[in-house]
């Protein structure tokens, strides 16, 4: 159930079997002179819109944008901070809670730290106000990660490289701009820095050349089925209180 594309019958039809949401949350980033700025919210929603063609589930549309740090200098980048992203996910939930959705499953295909935490602390806060709901915060690119052991042949992948390549060879092609070169950011330990593109010109983690649209459906495959499996979990979880 694809919420952008139901109407307000369809909506209310599904909440008669349904009451998990499914809920991405991507950026407006740099990935490289090859991939699109919205990489990692194509990846996010697309795993959503995957497991509701298996499960009942209602994927919300996705957030556009994220909270971006390393990759700030680099044009494209389009950052919030992480009280608006905060407050973003509150609202969104708030919302979906207040039609009788009650099992939220927040996936993000950024996987930037600062981003990360700020959807960990909004899901904390969440918890607190609303006793009746299981939530779950997931990132999306570490269950690439782990899935794709045995697929992946680049050491330290991370951003723009193989993976990431990989998947949107396979779901969007046609968004691709050549394959990118294999490249490494070079920040200095510890220390904060204002021109990070400096110390990461290219804005590649990992190594494009080795991707395969092969190797991203088997990736998307993987990560769906895990999300099918969370999507159960999480409607017959109970709580030790």
């Amino acid at each position: 159930m694809i919420v952008e594309y139901m109407t307000m019958g369809e909506f209310e039809e599904g909440l008669k079997h349904c009451r998990t949401v499914f809920i991405p949350f991507g950026s407006v980033e740099e990935h490289g002179y090859h991939l699109p700025l919205s990489t990692d919210t194509i990846q996010a929603y697309e795993v959503g819109k995957g497991a509701a063609e298996r499960i009942p589930l209602f994927v919300a549309p996705p957030v556009h944008y994220g909270c971006c740090r390393s990759t700030s200098c680099h044009p494209g980048t389009i950052s919030i901070t992480t009280a608006t992203l905060k407050g973003l996910m509150k609202d969104i939930i708030n919302s979906f809670h207040s039609h009788g959705l009650k099992n939220f499953i927040v996936v993000t295909g950024h996987a930037g730290g600062s981003h990360r935490m700020a959807l960990q602390d909004a899901g904390e806060e969440l918890l607190a106000l609303l006793p009746d709901i299981r939530l779950a915060v997931v990132t999306e690119y570490a269950l690439a990660k782990k899935e794709g052991r045995g697929i992946i042949e680049t050491e330290n992948d991370a951003h723009a490289g193989e993976i990431e390549t990989s998947r949107i060879m396979h779901s969007h092609p046609h968004l691709l701009k050549g394959r990118g070169e294999e490249e490494y950011p070079n920040f200095p330990l510890d220390i904060l820095v204002r021109n990070k593109r400096s110390y990461w010109h290219g804005g590649v983690w990992g190594n494009p050349t080795k991707a395969t649209a092969e190797k991203g459906k088997r990736l998307n495959d993987l990560i769906i089925e895990k999300i099918v499996s969370l999507v159960t979990e999480i409607e017959n979880f109970k709580e030790c209180l």
